[in-house]
């Protein structure tokens, strides 16, 4: 998405920029495991936030690449129609809304997305992730997934992955 669409990102920076995305990657659902949302009352993006934030702090990772993928996981479900995010928080919410409910399905072209499937399987990941979802609603009626009317649904819905399920 990034070399092709938003190429400008990558004009200063680019090393820390995909390893600062890449530890998105990796970090951005560490709050939906069941022990992680079952340690707290927070959302799970609030609590996997920070999570990140003490482990990269904990690695010696740079304040600001901390910094920056704890925002992204913060708000990566928080795709407002106003105000600004970071470069990172919008790409995670874009990632976020492609794979799971198939929105904007014109940034990744069918062929990338049967390459990666074929050598990462979703095994079910619609149905998986939309039932986390819902276990995070029972569990905490409050909490921040809930300002996404009918998330849930969006994402067992996915017609987009829906062949690669």
């Amino acid at each position: 998405m990034v070399t092709q669409h938003f190429s400008w990102w990558l004009e200063a920076g680019k090393e820390d920029f995909f390893e600062t995305w890449a530890l998105t990657c990796l970090l951005h659902d560490i709050g939906t495991t069941q022990q992680n949302r079952k340690s707290t009352s927070l959302s799970f993006e609030f609590q996997g936030g920070f999570i990140a934030l003490q482990q990269l702090q904990a690695f010696g990772a740079p304040q600001a690449q901390a910094e920056s993928v704890c925002e992204a996981i913060i708000r990566h479900q928080d795709p407002g129609e106003t105000g600004t995010i970071s470069r990172m928080g919008q790409l995670v919410q874009l990632a976020t809304e492609f794979d799971n409910m198939g929105w904007q399905p014109y940034l990744v072209h069918k062929g990338i997305i049967e390459q990666v499937v074929k050598e990462h399987p979703r095994l079910q990941w619609s149905s998986c992730f939309a039932s986390t979802i819902r276990a995070e609603i029972e569990a905490k009626p409050w909490c921040h997934t809930t300002a996404l009317e009918g998330f849930a649904e969006a994402v067992s819905g996915n017609e987009l992955m829906k062949p690669y399920e």
